[in-house]
């Protein structure tokens, strides 16, 4: 059978032709998702285990990092034994149903808490605290500019956690050059750090050693990220 990027073209260059581009975009995204969830049954390597890629409507995940950050992290969610859940940035709720405190400066609604997470100070430890693509923007994409608010967030997190609890947090590279002139010498202080790759057009993905990330970028050659790191860090 036909991969989608390859009838996609065809199916495009008809609706432009009838000047349809902005109908087409919303329906190719209907149909490329029922053909990744209908047909594509591929998964990725990461840590040793297998992972079947994530893939879903919102925020188009069958086409950027999410479709492998999100099984990752759930994964991680669901291996520990834990009580109490800190999210940095508000990510998960759009995908999954699950008891957690959630922290976003940028967003609001129900039980999101709006502020700043390196002046959040909870009356409670957490067992498990995560965070996907959201910690590069720290002080990068604010005003004033902070280059190493990423770090303050980074320990402040550790400070939240319990005795023996666990983080887990994810970043493109490529993305806040200040934080990935840090990962060599690993400043952040992450127990354990693990690396991936996009490598193909469809969003296929495979895990890489650090030596192999410095020549990653963000948004080339593929949009969004081509690379991530996922720092790991128990208490």
């Amino acid at each position: 059978m036909p991969k989608f990027s390859q009838i996609l073209p065809a199916i495009k260059s008809i609706y432009e032709m009838h000047g349809l581009a902005a109908p087409f975009i919303v329906i190719s995204r209907f149909l490329e998702y029922f053909y990744k969830r209908l047909f594509d049954k591929s998964y990725f390597l990461y840590a040793g285990n297998k992972y079947q890629y994530f893939y879903h409507l919102y925020n188009v995940t069958f086409r950027n990092e999410r479709c492998v950050e999100l099984p990752i992290v759930q994964h991680f969610i669901e291996n520990s034994a834990s009580k109490e859940i800190l999210e940095v940035g508000n990510v998960m709720n759009n995908y999954f149903e699950f008891e957690h405190d959630v922290v976003d400066k940028y967003d609001s609604g129900k039980g999101i808490i709006s502020e700043d997470i390196v002046n959040f100070n909870p009356n409670k430890k957490y067992d498990v605290i995560v965070s996907i693509s959201t910690l590069e923007h720290v002080g990068w994409d604010e005003l004033p500019k902070e280059e190493s608010k990423v770090m303050k967030a980074i320990e402040h997190l550790k400070g939240l956690l319990k005795n023996d609890g666990v983080m887990i947090v994810t970043m493109p590279l490529g993305y806040n050059h200040y934080f990935d002139k840090t990962i060599m010498t690993n400043i952040a202080g992450f127990t354990k750090m693990h690396f991936m790759q996009r490598i193909s057009r469809d969003n296929k993905w495979q895990e890489i050693k650090i030596s192999d990330i410095n020549s990653i970028q963000y948004g080339t050659p593929f949009p969004f990220a081509n690379g991530l790191i996922i720092g790991c860090y128990e208490k």
